[in-house]
């Protein structure tokens, strides 16, 4: 699904689950200039050319990191993802998120806000519902202008379930505000506005059909008044 947005957020509810104690390796969210191609990055083509959000629930080699492990990384098609270091050369920011996997009863979700001039915000929903944590916020930078959203899995020789339940997105709107600092706009106000190709349409052909009937009620009253003084004055006439 291609964005071309230049504010926007998304959410997405998904679960990772599976039997045994040995699972991997985690799951991507991406947007990207070209649509997704399957390869060795979480199941997606290494060197892309925009954003990866990477859910690694398998620890190669980073000592001193709790896994599951939340990341992004912005390539520019030159760049490889830093496989055996899980990410670790390639992070702009990130955080452990232990409980994001498994099969309890609060939903996951992952939320994304994006401000092309400002930051990317990342939150996590994994510990309650209805609260979400704040795993990472980026300074500015600047997407391919049209990012192709997509998803993407991989287990190498282990297994697991990466489902994707839901996915919403918004545009969003900053309103404006003094000041050009990052601290600033972070206390601007936004408006989310859920894409909803025709609602425009559907609203005037209400109103419109809303107008007919008033007009249509107005002519019967008329006429049924012109109709009874018609006849009062014609019983008139004959006394």
């Amino acid at each position: 699904m291609p964005m071309t947005a230049t504010n926007w957020m998304i959410e997405i509810e998904f679960k990772i689950h599976g039997l045994g104690h040995l699972h991997g390796d985690g799951m991507a969210i991406w947007l990207t200039e070209e649509r997704a191609k399957p390869g060795k990055v979480f199941g997606h083509t290494d060197n892309f050319n925009g954003l990866g959000i990477f859910i690694d629930t398998y620890k190669n080699s980073r000592p001193g990191v709790v896994f599951p492990y939340v990341m992004a990384m912005l390539g520019n098609s030159s760049v490889s993802y830093d496989q055996d270091h899980d990410g670790k050369d390639n992070e702009m920011a990130g955080c452990s998120a232990r409980g994001i996997r498994g099969t309890d009863t609060v939903p996951k979700k992952i939320r994304m806000t994006y401000y092309q001039d400002t930051s990317l915000k990342v939150e996590l929903q994994y510990k309650a519902e209805n609260e979400w944590t704040e795993c990472f916020e980026t300074e500015a930078f600047k997407l391919p202008q049209t990012a192709y959203l997509g998803f993407s899995a991989h287990t190498g020789e282990l297994t697991d379930n990466h489902d994707i339940i839901s996915v919403n997105s918004y545009n969003l709107h900053m309103r404006q505000n003094t000041g050009s600092s990052r601290s600033s706009d972070r206390g601007s106000k936004a408006q989310a506005k859920p894409y909803n190709p025709g609602g425009d349409k559907e609203r005037g052909s209400w109103r419109w059909f809303l107008l007919k009937i008033v007009l249509l009620a107005i002519v019967v009253v008329g006429g049924y008044v012109g109709y009874t003084m018609y006849r009062a004055s014609n019983r008139g006439s004959r006394f």
